[in-house]
């Protein structure tokens, strides 16, 4: 007998670092996201919200990494397979907007393979080349840069 999974979501604090690095990095194995470091995690361990099982343990993540203070990116969005479809990952990029919104931030983008899913979410597809500030901080020094097939998809941040 299965038992219902039971998700809450919190900010992520420090000793959460490893289960989220272990996430990512399971998605950045399949080329599915870029790795994080522990080291990379720790140091934006503020602006990472974790979703919990009801056993405490991290099923899923997201992050907010600002390039300015009117302009964000919803990153890191990684779900652990045993529990896609729960609604967790739309879940996370909401609570991921509302920490935008609390610290006055009025636009959001992110750079997925998933555009459908952000299309649900209210996001559109724009071209990257509209975030200057992304591109030269991380898609310059991206290993993939040459080939990458990320789509570019943003919208206005909500209110808080």
């Amino acid at each position: 007998m299965s038992q219902k999974m039971v998700i809450a979501y919190r900010s992520a604090h420090a000793g959460d670092v490893p289960a989220i690095e272990a996430l990512i990095n399971e998605f950045a194995a399949e080329r599915i996201m870029l790795p994080k470091t522990v080291e990379s995690i720790a140091l934006g361990i503020e602006d990472f919200i974790v979703a919990t099982d009801q056993h405490g343990r991290i099923v899923g993540c997201a992050a907010l990494r600002e390039y300015s203070p009117s302009l964000a990116e919803v990153a890191s969005v990684a779900v652990a397979r045993r529990a896609h479809g729960l609604g967790i990952g739309s879940q996370l990029v909401r609570r991921v907007e509302a920490l935008a919104a609390t610290r006055g931030i009025g636009e959001l983008f992110a750079l997925t393979l998933a555009p459908p899913f952000f299309d649900r979410l209210g996001y559109s597809i724009v071209d990257r080349a509209r975030f200057p500030e992304k591109v030269r901080a991380d898609c310059t020094v991206c290993p993939r840069r040459h080939a990458c097939n990320e789509i570019c998809v943003a919208r206005t941040a909500i209110a808080a």
